[in-house]
């Protein structure tokens, strides 16, 4: 998302680059979707994979509606969007079939089943492997995949934001359903480098997420203080830590962290090495417990867990 949109100015060669380098180090789940800036982040990524598509597994989202001017249309759960949508997709990666497709955001005004029943048509018909819903509540879970098999859901979860531990991830394992982290840095507010919103690029939207909103910036950077002191201790970095973490919350977690650079990638990457003891696991719950961060995940909370 990075690469395109929202964190700021962003070099698409270096993001190209930053691409070739994760397939180098053994990362090749790239995830994408078409609202991303809008359509060039799709666009990117299929330049990137051009002659080692095989070599990917490539996942993209509809379901936020923009237009090409980048305007806000709605989200959009209809059957013939969802097939109109993958088509688009398809052109702008240069690809033949999309290897894991979500619903980006539920439309409420559309039954989920009507939605995913087109989404498995994609599927039947060759356009796209696996199905996955992005923010969807536990109960829009179990009836999508009383419809189609659903491969994924992608949901917030971070050391920021537990919330769905209580009632979504018991869910989707019991559904045997796998479960990607998106945002699991925080937005970068876990990296410990974003002491003051000044230190945003222009045009960067964490700026008016509550998150990073005046006194909440400050007591959420006091715990994030807190685990930099148990990173330190590790000899890692706060980013690794966090990381870290979720790859301990089962080996059906899968984050994803975002970044427009390779230095922050082999960064990442390294976490998947990093090994945490009963007692750090137990030292990082204490300081990062449910409820320790303060600030909704966006500002607008009303199509999220939908």
């Amino acid at each position: 998302m990075g690469m395109s949109e929202f964190y700021g100015p962003a070099d698409e060669n270096e993001s190209i680059n930053t691409i070739h380098r994760a397939l180098e180090l053994g990362l090749n789940f790239l995830d994408t979707a078409d609202m991303y800036g809008p359509f060039r982040n799709e666009r990117l990524v299929g330049r990137a994979i051009e002659g080692k598509r095989d070599q990917f597994f490539i996942a993209t989202k509809f379901g936020n509606e923009r237009a090409e001017d980048g305007s806000w249309l709605g989200i959009n759960g209809k059957p013939d969007y969802v097939k109109a949508a993958c088509d688009a997709s398809l052109r702008r990666l240069g690809i033949a079939h999309i290897d894991l497709y979500y619903q980006h955001r539920v439309d409420k005004t559309v039954p989920i089943e009507e939605t995913v029943g087109a989404m498995a048509e994609l599927v039947h018909v060759g356009k796209v492997r696996y199905l996955g819903l992005s923010e969807a509540a536990a109960a829009t879970v179990r009836r999508a995949a009383a419809v189609h098999t659903i491969t994924a859901l992608q949901t917030e979860y971070s050391l920021f934001a537990r919330d769905v531990e209580a009632e979504i991830l018991p869910v989707v394992r019991e559904l045997g359903i796998g479960f990607v982290a998106y945002s699991p840095l925080g937005r970068g507010l876990l990296t410990a480098a974003i002491p003051t919103t000044e230190h945003l690029a222009a045009g960067d939207f964490r700026a008016h997420q509550p998150r990073f909103a005046g006194d909440n910036l400050a007591k959420n950077m006091a715990v994030v203080n807190r685990l930099r002191e148990i990173a330190s201790a590790k000899n890692i970095t706060p980013a690794q830590l966090a990381l870290a973490w979720l790859l301990h919350q089962g080996q059906d977690i899968v984050p994803i962290p975002g970044t427009k650079r390779r230095s922050r990638l082999e960064e990442n990457c390294a976490a998947v090495d990093i090994q945490l003891t009963a007692t750090e696991l137990d030292r990082i719950d204490a300081v990062a417990r449910p409820g320790a961060f303060v600030g909704d995940r966006y500002a607008d909370m009303s199509n999220v867990n939908v």
